[in-house]
C-alpha cells in the first residue's frame, strides 16, 4: 500500500488513504509504540474495511512509525494528537469521519469526538475501557524502560515488553518516552458523557491495561461494548470476531 506525507505543527506526518474517494471515511489511529501498519496493516484492517465498501485513512502518529518523531513530551497531549487527525481530513478535504482508535488511539479519538463532534461520525474505541476515565496503571517504569541502555537493563516486566516491541519496530525509543508521559491524559466522567455519538467498545476478555469496557459505556448515551473473547491487550486488535462486529456496528443507523 502507497503512503503518502503532509505537515502539520511543522511535523511530517506519513499517512495512506485507501479505497473509493465517495464512500464513507474511517480514520484509524493506531496505538502507542504501534504505526499504522502494525496496528491496521498488517492485521488486516484496511483490507477488511476497504472490501466492505469503506475509504480507509490511516497515519503514523508523531514519534512513531514513518512520521517525524520530536523528542518534546510536550508534543504530544491528546489534544495536539487529535488536532493531527483532523488536519490529515483536512489536508484531504474530508469534512467527517468515523474514528477508529486501538488502546492510546482510542483515547485520542475520545479526546477529537469532544474537541470536534460535528466531524467525528461514530467512535470505535478498541483496547481501552474505563481505563480512559480511571487511567491505566503506571507507565512511568515504560518511559523508564524505553530510555535504558538495553532491555537487559529492564527488569519491570510491562516495561521489558514495550521496550522490546519498541525494538522488533525499529522504533525511536527516546520519542516514544517522550509520548508515553504526556499522551496519557484522562478524561472525567463527565466529559465522557458528553460523547453523544454512536460508540463500539471492544476490550478483549484478558486484556489487563485496558480497563473494564461496561462501566464507560455506561457512561455514554449510546454505546455498546463488545467483548473481545480470549483476547489480551496485543492480540484483541486483528481478532476476526471484532472484525465481524466492527462492520455490524458501521451498518447501524447513525
Amino acid at each position: 500500500m502507497a503512503t503518502e506525507s503532509f505537515t502539520h505543527e511543522g511535523l511530517r506526518l506519513s499517512f495512506l488513504d485507501e479505497g473509493k474517494r465517495a464512500a464513507p471515511v474511517l480514520l484509524l489511529v493506531h496505538g502507542f509504540a504501534s504505526s499504522m501498519r502494525v496496528n491496521w496493516i498488517e492485521p488486516g484492517w484496511v483490507q477488511t474495511l476497504t472490501e466492505a465498501g469503506y475509504r480507509v485513512v490511516a497515519f503514523d502518529h508523531r514519534g512513531h512509525g514513518a512520521s517525524d518523531k520530536p523528542q518534546d513530551p510536550a508534543a504530544y497531549t491528546p489534544h495536539k494528537m487529535a488536532a493531527d487527525g483532523f488536519a490529515l481530513l483536512d489536508h484531504l478535504g474530508i469534512n467527517s469521519a468515523t474514528f477508529f482508535g486501538y488502546s492510546m488511539g482510542a483515547r485520542i479519538s475520545a479526546f477529537a469526538a469532544l474537541a470536534e463532534p460535528a466531524r467525528v461520525e461514530r467512535v470505535i474505541l478498541g483496547g481501552l475501557g474505563i481505563g480512559l476515565v480511571e487511567g491505566v496503571g503506571d507507565w512511568d517504569p515504560i518511559a523508564e524502560a524505553l530510555r535504558a541502555p538495553s532491555l537487559d537493563d529492564v527488569s519491570h516486566p510491562r516495561g521489558r515488553m514495550f521496550r522490546a516491541f519498541a525494538e522488533r519496530t525499529n522504533s525511536d525509543r527516546l520519542a516514544l518516552a517522550a509520548c508515553i508521559e504526556t499522551s496519557r491524559d484522562e478524561l472525567s466522567e463527565d466529559d465522557v458523557a458528553k460523547i453523544t455519538q454512536p460508540v463500539l467498545i471492544g476490550v478483549g476478555t484478558e486484556d489487563d491495561i485496558a480497563g473494564a469496557p461496561e462501566p464507560l459505556a455506561a457512561l455514554m448515551p449510546r454505546a455498546e461494548v463488545f467483548a473481545i473473547a480470549k483476547r489480551d491487550h496485543m492480540l484483541a486488535v486483528g481478532d476476526r470476531t471484532f472484525k465481524k462486529r466492527v462492520l455490524a456496528f458501521l451498518d447501524e443507523p447513525v
